[in-house]
């Protein structure tokens, strides 16, 4: 079935009612979900192939949050597809008044290669929850996880309510040339751009989470280990390919050296005296992003790692120090096992080099200092972000996950992927038995009375 007749069949399936069906949307997340638990095998060995992914790794970036999410839906489907009653004015008496949440219809996930799994089933599984039809299209740069995707797909569900796209960059273009009620969209900020003006030939919404530079700020030496502990492990996290990685360091000047020999010892423990020879380090994802982070390192003070075999496309986890701003790794967004540090002398100085660049995915603050917390987090906009620790704020269906201006627009994870793929429609239903007349022509002084009274 070629792409067009694809989003016509699910257009017509969409019609049938069967997607608005509480029951049929638990019983394909169901199917899904055990899919899943019966073929962690076949996942874990595409993560591998794709990324080198190890098997806890996997399960703890991927399939675990994926299947958390599942466990999340299956739980508060029927209690957040219920309408919602809310207050009716006076004025109005007598009616009630609710919202009654709708699926767009037909919707179209895009995910990216860094998470290749979760990012093209966690989306996904929202949809389904609010009643849509979803094609997936799964990144072409992680072939194997994709047919995995495919296979599972398949397997679980009719493909005129879940339907998986594979191939790269014509299928592409030609998924974005049809029409769909709504996109999800997860990749570059250059490509989201592209997404939001093909959509717009339509006013189709979307979503789309980007990424950019999400800075770290170290701004005490209190826990300063377990700092540069927890730093480490956002950065190094899948060799860096991740979109809410920190990007850059911002530590106050006399905390530096402490922190770089902190860092030696956690990248030594984390990786061991050869980190390329050990079998736990993820790839960089192809050769041409292996040589773009290699030609970032190029003429930079390395104080840690910096090596690169471009047999396996691996590099280690790489700290560069005496980097400012007009340096060549502080113009794009790294992805990759590098970490730039950047000093300041005071928290006012960070806030203004921070505040002069894009709106970042992620924001991180190490510090004990409430004062401190509460300042960053009032002059700083950013989509999310942790106090003393990284990344692990998108691990819970509780909180909601996107970015803002460059970044991205919109949020997803729990209810807030049930209400990202919904339409909530407001209704107020009058009943019969009365009928005010102050609103009816013709008007006068006593009608007038009446609607002041009542609209104050």
């Amino acid at each position: 079935m070629d792409i067009k007749e694809l989003v016509k069949t699910q257009r017509e399936f969409y019609q049938t009612q069967y997607t608005k069906d509480i029951n049929h949307r638990i019983q394909t997340l169901k199917a899904l979900r055990t899919w899943i638990l019966e073929h962690q095998n076949r996942i874990i060995e595409a993560l591998k192939k794709d990324l080198n992914k190890d098997a806890v790794e996997s399960y703890m970036c991927e399939i675990g949050l994926v299947l958390s999410e599942l466990n999340y839906q299956l739980k508060h489907i029927k209690k957040w597809s219920r309408n919602k009653y809310v207050w009716t004015p006076i004025s109005q008496f007598y009616g009630t008044s609710f919202e009654s949440y709708e699926p767009y219809g037909v919707t179209l996930i895009m995910s990216p290669w860094n998470y290749p799994f979760m990012l093209s089933i966690e989306p996904a599984v929202g949809a389904i929850a609010a009643g849509n039809t979803v094609i997936i299209k799964p990144s072409a740069y992680a072939p194997n996880v994709s047919h995995v995707i495919k296979q599972m797909v398949s397997e679980s569900c009719d493909e005129r309510y879940v339907a998986v796209v594979e191939g790269g960059r014509a299928e592409n273009t030609e998924l974005l040339e049809q029409r769909f009620d709504y996109i999800f969209f997860t990749g570059s900020v250059n490509v989201g751009k592209l997404v939001m003006e093909k959509a717009s030939r339509y006013l189709t919404p979307v979503t789309l989470e980007l990424g950019g530079k999400s800075p770290c700020i170290v701004d005490d030496d209190k826990s300063l280990k377990l700092a540069a502990k927890r730093i480490a492990f956002g950065k190094f996290l899948n060799a860096g390919q991740t979109c809410v990685a920190p990007d850059y360091l911002l530590i106050k000047d006399k905390y530096k050296d402490q922190f770089i020999q902190y860092m030696k010892d956690v990248i030594h423990e984390f990786f061991g005296d050869q980190p390329l020879q050990n079998p736990q380090l993820v790839k960089i994802i192809n050769q041409k992003h292996f040589d773009r982070l290699s030609h970032l390192l190029e003429n930079q003070d390395i104080v840690i790692g910096g090596k690169g075999n471009p047999e396996t496309l691996q590099i280690e986890p790489t700290v560069v120090d005496h980097v400012d701003g007009n340096n060549p790794l502080m113009q794009e967004e790294i992805f990759g096992p590098i970490l730039p540090i950047l000093t300041y002398q005071n928290i006012d100085e960070a806030i203004a080099f921070i505040n002069q660049r894009e709106k970042p995915l992620a924001f991180y603050i190490f510090s004990q200092n409430k004062a401190i917390q509460k300042k960053l987090l009032k002059h700083c906009s950013f989509g999310g972000g942790c106090i003393n620790d990284t990344i692990i704020h998108l691990a819970t269906s509780e909180l909601g996950f996107g970015g803002v201006g460059n970044s991205g627009m919109g949020s997803y994870h729990g209810k807030k992927s049930f209400e990202t793929f919904s339409h909530t429609r407001s209704i107020v239903k009058k009943a019969t038995w009365i009928d005010l007349p102050m609103r009816y022509y013709p008007y006068n002084s006593m009608k007038d009375k009446l609607i002041r009274m009542f609209l104050k």
